[in-house]
C-alpha cells in the first residue's frame, strides 16, 4: 500500500507535502488524552480526600484548570482538545465503576508495572451491566463548551477492559455470552449518549491487546486455562459490536497501550501476533499505536492495513521521559512506516498519555508541552 505514494516527485515525505491537513479526526498532529495534573488539581484532590474542601469546591478548581489546559492546547496548535482527564484518578476505573452493575473496591495489591506497583484498587461486576446517568457525560459537556472551533475529544476505556480487569461476582454472568451482550449494549448506549451531548471524537483506550503480543504472555493465558485465539476473537468482536451503531459523523479511534504508570510499563512485544485482528479486523476510524521504542517492535505489521479509510496514528514521541526527540529522526521513522501504509493514512502523536493515573509520568509540565508542540511542528512540516 505504501508503494502507491512513491510518485515522480520523489520520496514519500516529499509526496506528503501536497497532502492537506486533515479536518476530521484523527488529526495529523494528535494526542492520546491525559495530561500531567497541575499543582492546583493535586492540592484540591488532596483537600477533598481529607474533607478540607467540598465536592463543589473541587469541581470549581477542576473547571478552572481545565479551562487553562484547553487554552494551552489551542495555543500550541492542536486541533483536538481534551480535559486532560483532570477529574479522574485512573484512565479506566473511574469510567467503568460508574456503569450500572460495576463497583470499585480496594484490592489486596495494585497493578504490577516494571519495577513499581500502582495503588491497590480494582473493579467488580455485582449486577446487570448498563449505562445510565453516567457522570462523565457532564464532564464531556463542560469540555465541549470550551472547545469552540476546535474538536473536543473524549477518552474512555474500551469494553475489553471490564472483561480483563473486572472480577465477576454475580450469578447473572455465569454465561459469558450474556456478559458480552450486556456490556456491548451498555457501550452502544454510552456512545449514543456522548454523541447526543455533542461528541464527535471518541477514543477507546485498551491495554488488553498486549496479552497477545509475546509468547510469554500467551503462555500465561494458556496456564490460566484460556485460549488466546478465542480471546482475540472475543476482543475484536466486543469492539466491533460496541461501535456498530455509531452515527456516520462520529469518529471512534482506539489507543493500544502496553501500560503507562510513573513512566513505566507492564507489557512488551510487537503487534505481529495480533496484527490481522487489529489492522484488518477492527472497524475503527483510527488506531493510536505505541512505537516509541523497541518494546513495540517494527512497522512490518502495518502491512495488514487494507482499508483506505483507516488512519494509523504513530506514537513516535514518548510521554514517559522529558528529553525531546530529534525531529529529523522522527521524520525518518514516519517515512519508514510509509513503506507499509501511505502517508495519507498516517498521523503523529505521543505514544501514550502523560498521566494515565493521577500520579503522572516523570517529567515536568513544560516538557510535556514541548513534546506536544514538537508533534505539531513535525506534522506541519511533513503534511504541508
Amino acid at each position: 500500500m505504501g508503494a502507491n505514494t512513491h510518485q515522480k516527485d520523489g520520496s514519500p515525505l516529499n509526496q506528503a507535502k501536497v497532502q492537506l491537513q486533515r479536518n476530521i479526526p484523527p488529526f495529523r498532529a494528535d494526542q492520546v488524552g491525559s495530561l500531567l495534573r497541575t499543582e492546583a488539581i493535586k492540592q484540591a484532590r488532596e483537600g477533598r480526600a481529607t474533607g478540607r474542601i467540598t465536592a463543589e469546591q473541587l469541581r470549581e478548581v477542576e473547571n478552572e484548570e481545565i479551562r487553562r489546559m484547553v487554552d494551552k492546547q489551542k495555543e500550541i496548535g492542536l486541533q483536538a482538545v481534551t480535559d486532560g482527564e483532570f477529574r479522574r484518578a485512573w484512565w479506566h476505573f473511574d469510567f467503568l465503576e460508574n456503569l450500572d452493575g460495576v463497583e470499585g473496591y480496594e484490592a489486596e495489591s495494585g497493578i504490577q508495572f516494571h519495577g513499581v506497583q500502582s495503588k491497590a484498587h480494582s473493579i467488580k461486576v455485582t449486577g446487570k451491566i448498563d449505562f445510565n446517568n453516567h457522570p462523565m457525560l457532564e464532564d464531556y459537556k463542560f469540555l465541549h463548551g470550551l472547545a469552540g472551533t476546535h474538536t473536543a475529544k473524549m477518552t474512555i476505556p474500551s469494553p475489553n477492559m471490564l472483561y480483563y480487569r473486572g472480577k465477576i461476582e454475580t450469578p447473572l454472568y455465569e454465561d459469558k455470552e450474556q456478559f458480552f451482550q450486556d456490556l456491548t449494549k451498555a457501550y452502544k448506549k454510552a456512545i449514543r449518549a456522548f454523541y447526543d451531548a455533542g461528541c464527535r471524537y471518541l477514543q477507546l483506550d485498551d491495554t488488553s491487546w498486549a496479552a497477545f503480543f509475546t509468547q510469554e504472555s500467551r503462555d500465561k493465558l494458556i496456564a490460566e486455562g484460556k485460549d488466546p485465539e478465542q480471546l482475540l476473537e472475543i476482543s475484536t468482536r466486543m469492539i466491533n459490536e460496541a461501535i456498530a451503531d455509531r452515527p456516520a459523523d462520529m469518529y471512534i479511534t482506539m489507543h493500544i497501550c502496553r501500560g503507562n504508570f510513573r513512566s513505566t510499563w507492564t507489557g512488551s512485544g510487537g503487534y505481529d501476533a495480533a496484527a490481522e485482528a487489529i489492522f484488518a479486523g477492527l472497524n475503527l476510524d483510527g488506531l493510536f499505536l505505541e512505537f516509541d521504542d523497541e518494546r513495540s517492535g517494527g512497522f512490518e505489521p502495518l502491512r495488514y492495513v487494507h482499508r483506505p479509510d483507516l488512519q494509523v496514528v504513530l506514537g513516535l514521541v514518548t510521554s514517559k521521559f522529558g528529553e525531546l526527540e530529534d525531529q529529523e529522526a522522527i521524520k525518518r521513522r514516519i517515512e519508514e512506516a510509509s513503506r507499509y501504509v501511505g502517508l495519507h493514512q498516517l498521523c503523529l502523536s505521543p505514544q501514550c498519555g502523560f498521566a494515565s493515573t493521577e500520579e503522572g509520568n516523570l517529567l515536568a509540565e513544560e516538557q510535556q508541552w514541548a513534546k506536544l508542540r514538537s508533534v505539531v511542528d513535525i506534522a506541519n512540516d511533513v503534511w504541508k
